[in-house]
This record gives C-alpha cells, sequence and structure tokens, in this order.
C-alpha cells in the first residue's frame, strides 16, 4: 500500500468512530488495526509494542505530578489568593471582575500548567460571582473559558512537557517563548472585557491602596514563586522537567499542609485519586496516538506530505499559517495531546524543510490547539464553564467567538514575527537555542 492508500484507511476510520462517539484514545487503537491485518509485514502485536515504548519515557512522568500539584494548589485555597490580589490590580477598571478573571487565569496558568484546572478552579469560584454581580451569563461563561487557555501556553505547560519529550526539543526554551505569546493573549482578553464593559455598563470595584495590593501580594506570594521554582530550575539546569514536576508536587503539599493548613490529610486520598484517573486518561492517548503516529511514519506518510508542500513553494509564514490551520481543526475534535503526536510528528518534518525553527512550530501547534479547549465539539473548557455557570454550551457561543477574535490575531503574529517569540529563549538560554 502507498503513503495515500494508508492515510485514506488510517484517517477514514478514524473520523467513522469519532461520528460514532468512541471515545478518541479507543479510536485512534482501532483505525490502525485494518491496516496491521492487510499489510503482511505486519502484526497487531505491533500496535502493544508501540505502546508501551511510548510509556517508557521518563519524561511522561511529568504529567501525572504537574496534574497533581494543580490539583494540591486548587485544594489549598491558591486561587482564593490569587483573586485577591487581581481585584487589588485590576478590579478598579471597567469590568472589574472580568479583568480579574483574565488576571487570575494568567497568575494561575503560571501555578497549574493544565487549562482544564484552570477553568474548573476559577469557574467556580468566579462565575457565580459574576452572575450575581449582573454580568451576562453567557459572558461569565465566555471569559472564563477563554482565559483557561493560558494555562497550556504560560510556563509551565504540560502540553510543552509532552511536546519537547516527544521532538527533542529544549522544554526550558519552550517555557520561555510560552510567556510572551501567554501576555499578549492576556492583554487582547482585557481589551475585549473593557469594550463589553463599556456596551454593558458592567460593574467596577473601588480602586485598592497601596497598602490592600502590597497585603494581597503579600498573601500570594508564596504561591507566585511556584513557576519562578519550576522554569527557573529547568532553565538554570537544576532539575528536569520531570523532577521540576516533583518539586512542584512537593511545594504544594508544603504550601497546603504544613503553612496554609488549607488541605487536611483526610482529603489527599481524593486528590490523588482524580488525579491519577485524569493522568491515566491522558497517558492512554499518548499510547494508543503513539502507535497511530509510528504507522504513519512506517508508511512514510510525512515524507509524502513533505513531498506535496514543496511543490506549494511555502514560505515560512505560508508553512505556519497552514500548520496553524490543520492544529485548529484537529483540535476541535480530539484531545491536544494526541493530536501534538499524530499531527505535530507529521508537520515537523515540513516545518523543518521550509526552515521553521522548532520551538516556533511548537509555539505556533500549542496556541492553535489550546483554541480547541473552547470551540465545539471537543471545547472541554467550554464545558466545564458551560455546565458551572448552568447554561447550554450553545448559548455561550457567540461570546466566545467575540473574546476569540483578538486571540486569533495574536496567533497571527506569533506566525508573522518568530524573532519576538524566540527573542526571550535566545537571551536566557543562548547555549540551548539557535
Amino acid at each position: 500500500m502507498g503513503p495515500g492508500e494508508v492515510a485514506a484507511i488510517l484517517f477514514g476510520v478514524f473520523a467513522v468512530l469519532v461520528i460514532l462517539r468512541v471515545p478518541v484514545a479507543f479510536a485512534l487503537a482501532l483505525a490502525v488495526v485494518p491496516v496491521f491485518f492487510i499489510e503482511e509485514r505486519l502484526t497487531p502485536i505491533l500496535l502493544l509494542r508501540e505502546m508501551f515504548k511510548s510509556y517508557n519515557a521518563f519524561v511522561l512522568l511529568a504529567v501525572p505530578f504537574f496534574l497533581l500539584a494543580a490539583n494540591l494548589m486548587n485544594g489549598a485555597g491558591i486561587t482564593d489568593r490569587l483573586v485577591r490580589l487581581a481585584r487589588a490590580m485590576v478590579g478598579h477598571l471597567p469590568g472589574g471582575l472580568g479583568h480579574v478573571n483574565v488576571v487570575v487565569s494568567m497568575l494561575f496558568a503560571g501555578i497549574s500548567g493544565s487549562s482544564t484546572a484552570d477553568a474548573a478552579g476559577i469557574g467556580s469560584l468566579l462565575i457565580p460571582q459574576m452572575k450575581k454581580q449582573g454580568y451576562d451569563s453567557s459572558f461569565a461563561v465566555a471569559i472564563t473559558a477563554c482565559s483557561s487557555v493560558m494555562g497550556v501556553i504560560i510556563p509551565p505547560s504540560i502540553l510543552m512537557v509532552v511536546w519537547g519529550g516527544l521532538m527533542s526539543i529544549s522544554i526550558g526554551g519552550l517555557f520561555l517563548a510560552g510567556v510572551l505569546p501567554g501576555v499578549l493573549i492576556a492583554g487582547s482578553q482585557m481589551l475585549t472585557v473593557y469594550i463589553y464593559a463599556k456596551r454593558r455598563g458592567y460593574p467596577v470595584y473601588n480602586r485598592s491602596t497601596l497598602l490592600e495590593l502590597l497585603a494581597a501580594a503579600a498573601s500570594a506570594s508564596l504561591a507566585l514563586m511556584t513557576p519562578l521554582i519550576i522554569v527557573g530550575g529547568i532553565v538554570g539546569g537544576f532539575f528536569t522537567p520531570t523532577e521540576a514536576s516533583v518539586v512542584a508536587v512537593i511545594y504544594s503539599l508544603a504550601l497546603g499542609v504544613g503553612i496554609y493548613r488549607s488541605v487536611g490529610l483526610a482529603a489527599l486520598p481524593g486528590t490523588l485519586y482524580e488525579s491519577a484517573r485524569f493522568a491515566a486518561i491522558s497517558l492512554f492517548c499518548i499510547g494508543t496516538a503513539s502507535a497511530f503516529g509510528w504507522c504513519l511514519a512506517y508508511f512514510k506518510i510525512p515524507a509524502a506530505l513533505v513531498a506535496q508542500i514543496e511543490l506549494m513553494g511555502l514560505g515560512v509564514f505560508g508553512t505556519g499559517v497552514m500548520c496553524a490551520l490543520a492544529f485548529l481543526l484537529i483540535g476541535m475534535f480530539i484531545d491536544a495531546i494526541p493530536a501534538i503526536i499524530i499531527l505535530g510528528t507529521v508537520l515537523f518534518p515540513v516545518t523543518q524543510h521550509v526552515g521553521m525553527h522548532p520551538i516556533h512550530f511548537a509555539i505556533i501547534g500549542v496556541i492553535s490547539l489550546a483554541f480547541g479547549l473552547v470551540t465545539p465539539p471537543y471545547g472541554l473548557c467550554l464545558l466545564i464553564a458551560a455546565a458551572i455557570g448552568e447554561i447550554r454550551l450553545v448559548d455561550a457561543l457567540r461570546d466566545v467567538a467575540i473574546i476569540l477574535l483578538p486571540m486569533i490575531i495574536v496567533l497571527g503574529l506569533v506566525i508573522a514575527v518568530p524573532d519576538a517569540i524566540l527573542a526571550l529563549p535566545r537571551w536566557i538560554m543562548p547555549r540551548f537555542i539557535d
């Protein structure tokens, strides 16, 4: 069989299974099975072998540990402290609680690395408050869901850990490259909140005094040390990303149990169970997606794609736009981690052929896939926020689309100006970034 025939079987079977509402992890594995039976040189046992090989990676241990750290931070009441700080910083702006929502998501993103933890933790706290203060339910849900995507863009990011481990890219470099896009996305969302507030007359808080701001900053200071410890430790070479995830868990435990005393020992088994459950789902997806990706590589589908792209004559910008559109599309239907393994590994040779920097490609992919967290039919963060806001998902789509527009512009800037994205990694880690 040629690359085109195999690609048609793999993606055709996968699409049918997804339409039939088969879970994505199982759909990826089942899509590979017909090819293993049709091709004489392959046996179905290879499916299990490739899955096992994907699990035998030290860097993947970071996934469950970062998820556990995020859940511990949520349970420790970190979100409340971040809300007080954000309110003191931006609560006096028009649409104060909307700005607080965005700033808290940005701060929490630097702690958790998980957008779903962001949406659940911040949404349960702020969406009811926004509704009580007269904000439209659809807007409260939309801004909470859209701001939560920063959880996988601002370092530390679970997606960047997986991407770096899979494609042998500096994870410290990826973390540093995510800072500027994350700040720009937060700025675009705050601008949108400002326009909404002016048009709809949303309330504001009184401006906080300097003493109130300093008190709020002191209250949240220990929590805000988390990204400095994790990112600084990785960039400085003190520990690997996996070791950093363990440090994050230990630090979260120390804050919640020892210092704040907001997490009781009786609550720990439940937190461990939830973290293990979500980690198992993600890791199973990694295994089946790796088998799917191996099948693509075995039949030289990426090489065939490179040949087709070469005929189109696309440069770095054109290839970046094509990659962004591909990730935006696949992110609407499946989780980000299997999307990275399937589509990222296929497009990586294409981007290398046109001279795109690997970190630039990774940031385009991560941002594009992050948008998939708020776009149906997958839209996991939007589903979480809509459930908290007690509205139908479809009722929030108009506001989600409006908030996403300036975020898409930021993605366009990331594609068009790679040197701006790479400036921070090149400045801090010149030995590791070309």
